[in-house]
């Protein structure tokens, strides 16, 4: 029961790693409370999560974010643990190929990854500054620090919320509250499979040898999954990291030495 008795905010708690962590944390013995921009999504994991506590916010929305910190303080008396892990789907676009709506969706989700994270921060944090201990574990990418072509917006995002990770373990270090990262690589997903579909058919291969080409360059030759990805975010919540902070842990099967 790694998390026993703690309260645990996971922003950005979607359909698969948000469900995961979720389930994860629960079942470790914390209080969770699951935050996203849509009621269908958190009120699905609530369901499928007994005993965890929905917020429809939406974190690049400062009244949202105050809110949801509020509703946290007077339930719960203040977070032990906050994951944040927002981001929006977004779709491949070279920065010169970018229309008027495509430089509108690219600053949409900067704004969502860096100052979401941000203001969840803000506002979720000075209850662990009071009672002088917590973690905040930030949802990075192998992208932080490794950027490609037409992704621009999700490398720019990562990569603010890796360097703000950094401000925030200096600054709260001295209050007891710890802030890490946890880095994934590519996760297994059918999206993941449908894009390795769509690369076979452009190259005249099968998705078989695709997906074994891609798995070769792993060192571990395996694809992480959403679980592998929480049980990383567990850790760091956890005490068993008391003396970690500042620091990201990739979890990418070796796809990405850092």
């Amino acid at each position: 029961m790694l998390l026993r008795d703690r309260v645990a905010v996971i922003t950005g708690a979607g359909p698969g790693l948000g469900r995961t962590l979720a389930r994860l944390m629960a079942a470790e013995g914390a209080r969770v409370v699951v935050a996203a921009r849509t009621a269908e999504t958190v009120e699905r994991t609530a369901a499928e999560v007994p005993g965890t506590c929905a917020v429809v916010a939406d974190v690049s929305r400062r009244d949202d974010v105050e809110r949801l910190a509020g509703l946290v303080a007077e339930r719960f008396g203040g977070a032990d643990v906050l994951v944040n892990a927002a981001f929006p789907g977004s779709h491949r676009r070279n920065v010169l190929d970018m229309a008027e709506a495509d430089l509108a969706a690219w600053r949409a989700a900067v704004d969502i990854a860096a100052y979401g994270t941000l203001l969840a921060c803000r506002f979720i944090a000075p209850h662990m500054v009071a009672r002088g201990s917590g973690a905040i574990v930030n949802v990075t990418s192998m992208s932080s620090r490794a950027g490609y072509a037409g992704r621009s917006d999700y490398a720019a995002g990562k990569a603010a919320v890796h360097l703000l990770s950094h401000c925030l373990a200096d600054e709260l270090g001295p209050y007891g509250v710890r802030v890490n990262c946890v880095a994934p690589g590519w996760i297994a997903s059918e999206v993941l499979d449908d894009w390795m579909r769509a690369r076979a058919v452009a190259e005249g291969a099968t998705f078989e040898e695709i997906r074994a080409r891609d798995v070769s360059a792993m060192a571990l030759r395996r694809i992480a999954t959403e679980e592998d990805v929480a049980r990383a975010v567990l850790y760091l919540a956890s005490d068993q990291a008391r003396s970690v902070t500042g620091a990201t842990l990739d979890v990418n099967a070796g796809q990405h030495f850092s």
